[in-house]
């Protein structure tokens, strides 16, 4: 975990941040605070208030920060982030041209590229496709859609580092703050929604589609391409625009497929960011002795109390394993996309070897997409071992075929593990069982996953053909010219 969720950890050295120049009401960075907190805390006489308390200025200042709080509330304000000054905030910074929403051109192109690669792809895997509808996004509009599920993701990081926080407060300073805990949850709202905007508007620069990021952040089975990110993308590569779009169109039906044909996929992705976040704590051992440290009349040594590092989350041994878990989970998903892309594009596009290698550059380089996931969530979103995975799935289509080895997303242990990664003969030769003859084979076409990987469901689908094949096996009723009391 090279980033820490929402901005807790030491200080940053830059003495324009801790002086709360260039910006100090954005994001609740700085020394002086995104809400005017810091050491001085705009009071007479410097830090500490030396030259004397203004209760004027005091009130004052409640009154800006009451205001601040009316502004900011409403629906999406609730909670431990303020999701509706995330949206907010990621728009102002996106400005006009992020808001401009993508031309019938753009989409047309995108539902022609899409179409074209969903036809590639029937021969290269027998998953069918995965998404009921083609769309094209602007920054904007991927920041309004995929708001969902980033709520999904951040809020129990929030929830857990505000309640690590309260938790690790000594007994009196907690009976003291008591009154405005209600207060000071509603600032951490709104300062993880200041940081999460900031970082939305970051990253809908940069996605080119809605799995780009290696998770389901769109609507299921939609299919959704970002145009300007895109044509960004391809000014920097010596191929046609169109071939680009139609190689990205093609990674993006591929990971429709997964999502939408492989039910657990989608939740395990999630469940599993989940878990990391669970796992957040702080270590509280020397809260209560720094705290006795802090002189209440100079809010100086407050600023200094909080930028420490007594605040910073420490990586747990249960965050770790969530952590290897997932790398291995992403890394397996691309792999596969990267294989069955390969498969079905690679003698159709010329440029397709080339675009594919840039993408893994891409994220195994690190770039805004990942860093900004870092900051937001605390983990580094990054399938470290793509090349591997998509060994293994070769290795795995040469020796059992298209069917056998899409076979192995029928459950999740079926799968192949980080270790597994290591050793892919191995894997292949102890898992020879999972044929597409047998139980948990890859669906026929047009079929998914959904009743291969529910065990009642198999029962019952067993029983109600048996009680088909006893019922054609009964007595005929009587022919109309059999009929004896006639």
């Amino acid at each position: 975990m090279s980033d820490l969720p929402f901005g807790f950890g030491p200080s940053d050295d830059d003495e324009s941040r801790r002086s709360g120049s260039g910006g100090g009401g954005q994001g609740g960075q700085g020394g002086a605070g995104g809400f005017g907190f810091g050491p001085g805390m705009g009071l007479p006489g410097g830090a500490g208030g030396a030259g004397g308390f203004d209760m004027g200025q005091l009130g004052q200042m409640l009154t800006q920060l009451g205001q601040m709080l009316s502004q900011s509330s409403g629906p999406g304000a609730e909670g431990p982030v303020n999701y509706k000054l995330a949206a907010q905030m990621a728009h102002q910074q996106l400005g006009e041209d992020g808001k401009k929403a993508p031309t019938s051109e753009q989409q047309r192109a995108a539902e022609e590229s899409v179409r074209l690669a969903e036809l590639w792809l029937e021969d290269a895997t027998t998953l069918p496709s995965g998404a009921s509808q083609v769309v094209v996004w602007s920054p904007a509009q991927w920041i309004d859609t995929t708001m969902p599920t980033w709520q999904r993701l951040c809020d129990p990081v929030a929830q857990r580092v505000a309640g690590a926080w309260v938790e690790g407060l000594p007994e009196e300073a907690r009976q003291m703050a008591g009154p405005m805990l209600g207060m000071i949850s509603q600032v951490g709202g709104m300062a993880f929604g200041s940081q999460l905007g900031q970082g939305l508007a970051q990253l809908a620069k940069e996605v080119l589609t809605s799995s780009d990021v290696g998770l389901p952040l769109g609507p299921e089975g939609t299919a959704a391409l970002l145009p300007g990110a895109i044509a960004t993308f391809t000014e920097g590569l010596d191929r046609p625009a169109g071939e680009v779009l139609v190689f990205l169109a093609a990674r993006e039906a591929a990971h429709q497929r997964l999502f939408g044909h492989v039910p657990w996929l989608r939740q395990r992705l999630l469940a599993t960011v989940e878990e990391f976040a669970h796992g957040i704590s702080i270590d509280t051992s020397r809260m209560e002795e720094l705290a006795r440290e802090v002189d209440p009349t100079n809010p100086a040594s407050l600023q200094e109390l909080m930028s420490s590092g007594m605040f910073e989350p420490q990586t747990t041994e249960s965050q770790k394993a969530a952590l290897r878990r997932l790398e291995t989970l992403l890394a397996l998903v691309e792999g596969w996309v990267d294989v069955v892309v390969g498969e079905a594009v690679g003698d159709r596009l010329p440029g397709a070897v080339a675009l594919g290698e840039t993408l893994r550059r891409r994220r195994a380089s690190g770039g805004p997409a990942e860093q900004t996931f870092a900051t937001l969530v605390g983990l580094e979103l990054r399938p470290r071992r793509l090349r591997d995975a998509a060994a293994l799935w070769r290795r795995l289509t040469d020796e059992r075929g298209i069917e056998g080895r899409d076979a192995v997303w029928a459950h999740p242990d079926l799968m192949p593990t980080a270790d597994d990664l290591d050793d892919p003969s191995s894997f292949v030769g102890e898992r020879r069982s999972v044929a597409p003859s047998e139980e948990g084979a890859a669906p026929k076409s047009g079929e998914s996953f959904t009743d291969l990987d529910d065990p009642l469901a198999r029962l019952e689908a067993e029983m109600k053909a048996e009680q088909e094949a006893r019922g054609s096996s009964e007595e005929k009723p009587d022919e109309p010219g059999d009929d004896k009391s006639s």
